[in-house]
């Protein structure tokens, strides 16, 4: 269910336990042969396909694509925002929902740019507002060790316009993949802070997309991509979603909570 198709009468009637989804995406180079908006187009058609499945059992917030993708900013058509206006934004919509008498609310990501602002947003969502349950998902993470049986590159073959991506955009709308890159050679820097979108770096460097790929502004092999391994991907990540989804839906408040966990002989006295 898209809240942007309802009307305010519409919101009377929904039960206030509902998931309430919003996808921070992002406006960002994918190489040469994949749009710019590849990461929000990835999360729009997750969600898509959720919907389908939960219909009136998920509340599905409009796309922020535009977000966090200052370490692409080399590379044209590239737009982005700070740390500090996303946090803003995104934290404002949420209170809005908020403010309706929602109480669970998910981010659901799909840019690698996004995951320390959103935890961030998720910590202070939880300790400002005692009474709503806010979480985060980012679908990769989600399915990451079945992803890693899918994965034919080695180490460092998953991360941007890569063999995941250009597969899922080869599976949502094949048009719109060029030629693709046979192989990319890319700088290395510190082995110890290397890393992919399934195995997290033992330590951080800040690098631009532009140093870490070397100028090519593809950090991946997306020569191992195929439109029926994306098809695989959209399979893994829609199950787990919707299974994730129907757990937050039958969470209750934690007034309640308490209230059902307390001693009913306690509870009269």
């Amino acid at each position: 269910m898209k809240w942007v198709d309802l009307t305010s009468s519409d919101f009377r009637s929904i039960d206030r336990d509902i998931p309430v989804v919003l996808n921070i995406g992002a406006i960002e180079q994918h190489g040469h042969h994949l749009p710019v908006e590849t990461d929000s187009l990835i999360g729009r058609f997750f969600l898509n396909q959720v919907d389908k499945v939960l219909k009136d059992d998920i509340l599905i917030l409009p796309q922020v694509t535009v977000c966090c993708s200052a370490h692409h900013m080399d590379f044209a058509g590239t737009l982005s925002v700070s740390h500090v206006t996303l946090m803003r934004y995104v934290t404002e919509i949420l209170e809005s929902v908020l403010h309706h008498g929602f109480w669970k609310v998910i981010l659901f990501n799909s840019h690698g740019g996004n995951l320390a602002i959103g935890q961030v947003i998720l910590e202070h969502i939880g300790a400002t507002y005692s009474d709503c349950r806010p979480y985060l998902i980012t679908w990769w993470k989600l399915v990451a060790d079945e992803l890693s049986k899918l994965q034919e590159s080695d180490f460092g073959g998953v991360g941007h316009a890569c063999e995941f991506e250009t597969s899922l955009i080869q599976h949502i709308d094949p048009e719109r993949v060029g030629p693709i890159p046979q192989s990319i050679d890319k700088p290395t820097t510190h082995a110890w802070a290397e890393a992919d979108m399934l195995v997290p770096p033992r330590g951080v460097v800040y690098r631009s997309m532009k140093e870490i790929t070397g100028g090519s502004g593809v950090d991946g092999a997306p020569q191992f991509a195929s439109a029926e391994k994306g098809a695989e991907i959209t399979r893994l990540v829609v199950a787990a979603l919707v299974d994730v989804l129907r757990d937050i839906r039958r969470d209750i408040r934690m007034n309640e909570r308490q209230s059902s966990t307390q001693d009913p002989v306690h509870r009269d006295v």
